[in-house]
């Protein structure tokens, strides 16, 4: 990517930016005016962008942990990279999702009482996850048929077929048909990209129309302070990560977190206005190699990797999103079941696609498998674009610190 390109990429999503905060202020002040039929019209468009949501929702995540995974076995002499990048991507991956919960329980967010369009009949689901012991909820991740689990939308079990798909590729002999089967992955998801792009190009209709139904259905404050301290506990976490959690990891190394942050701040930057983790690839090769003087054969594998896996934003927003969605749609929230979601962000963040609205794609998807309240989700919807861009900046940062720890250890042992 050279550098006029970054700048144009850079502008345009200012633009973006921009735009997606007028459609907000146009949403806020046609819900305020309480016009019957303008309402509806909201509700069905934010219910369109809803079901549209869900469309690209699975073959999405299930085709980047496909594609990422296909590409292990080619690389088996880079084994002792991987093995570190996946111990320090676990680590960093879970510090951030126990954050995210820690401040959930001690700041809890009131609840929305709105009834919001888009919703999913959730009550038989609702009462079979409260009765469901964990061995039953495991078991039922075990997918019997490789249709099941898309029609029904249990992304867990669609994520440990797609991950079965791309281990199983990455070790199988090389024939033209697994070459050609690999290139039909990648066609399909360049086909999904494109239509994920259509879809945010059009989504300034769709913040218009979920703000003005958020906020022509707001009669109290209630609302706007449960979203605020939500928002609050995601970003919060986030920061804590890259300030505090991160730092540790490195001075843990023997690495200067300052200066470490200092040299990777031109990829940060573009992180911030991209909201894309595999957008900034490019820069962030760049920039580990030229300041901070990683050895290539370790950024050009650790990197890439992480792009996809090492996803310590997304696994902070998963969790605090899915807690706040379950608890507003009447799903008891005990400390068990908050623990075992824990796990569960953990894990689905580590599959998720490195592109804009990754993790918001990913939680929808959760959420419709528990039956919740998926309008809930264009509820946080409006506020989703600043949350995208910390969380994208935390992203890159922490691939950053994975790649400098990897880089340090292996120092002198790769020959």
């Amino acid at each position: 990517m050279t550098n006029e390109n970054k700048n144009v990429q850079v502008r345009n999503n200012k633009n973006q930016l921009l735009i997606w905060i007028l459609a907000l202020v146009i949403g806020a002040f046609a819900g305020c005016l309480g016009i019957s039929k303008l309402n509806n019209l909201f509700n069905f468009l934010a219910t369109v962008f809803t079901r549209l949501f869900q469309f690209v929702a699975i073959p999405t995540i299930a085709l980047a942990v496909i594609t990422t995974l296909s590409k292990l076995g080619a690389k088996k002499s880079t084994g002792r990279i991987f093995a570190h990048t996946a111990f320090y991507t676990i680590l960093t991956t879970f510090c951030a999702a126990l954050i995210g919960l820690l401040l959930y329980i001690l700041f809890t967010p009131d609840s929305i009482s709105l009834n919001v369009a888009g919703q999913t009949p959730r009550i038989p689901v609702q009462n079979h996850t409260q009765n469901l012991t964990y061995y039953q909820h495991l078991l039922s991740i075990i997918p019997n048929n490789i249709l099941q689990p898309l029609i029904s939308g249990n992304i867990l079990s669609v994520i440990l077929i797609a991950a079965a798909a791309g281990i199983g590729l990455s070790f199988a002999p090389e024939t033209e048909n697994k070459t050609a089967l690999i290139k039909t992955f990648y066609g399909l998801q360049e086909l999904l990209f494109v239509l994920i792009r259509a879809l945010i190009w059009a989504l300034p209709l769709g913040i218009t129309a979920f703000s003005a139904q958020l906020f022509a259905q707001i009669t109290s404050g209630s609302a706007i302070s449960a979203l605020g301290k939500y928002t609050g506990i995601v970003l919060g976490g986030n920061i804590i990560q890259m300030f505090i959690i991160i730092p540790l990891f490195l001075l843990a190394r023997k690495l200067n977190p300052i200066d470490v942050f200092k040299k990777m701040s031109p990829a940060l930057v573009v992180a911030f206005f991209t909201k894309s983790s595999a957008g900034t690839l490019p820069v962030t090769l760049a920039t580990a190699e030229n300041n901070l003087k990683i050895n290539p054969s370790v950024s050009r594998f650790v990197l890439p990797i992480c792009t996809t896996i090492n996803m310590n934003g997304c696994a902070a927003f998963i969790l605090v999103t899915s807690l706040f969605v379950m608890q507003n749609s009447g799903i008891e929230l005990t400390l068990g079941t908050m623990i075992l979601w824990l796990f569960i962000a953990v894990f689905a963040a580590i599959g998720n696609a490195g592109v804009p609205m990754g993790c918001y794609f990913l939680t929808l998807s959760l959420m419709s498998s528990v039956g919740a309240n998926l309008g809930l989700l264009g509820v946080i919807l409006p506020v989703y674009a600043v949350i995208d861009m910390v969380e994208t900046v935390e992203n890159v940062w922490s691939d950053s610190a994975v790649c400098a720890m990897t880089n340090k250890d292996l120092e002198g042992k790769l020959g």
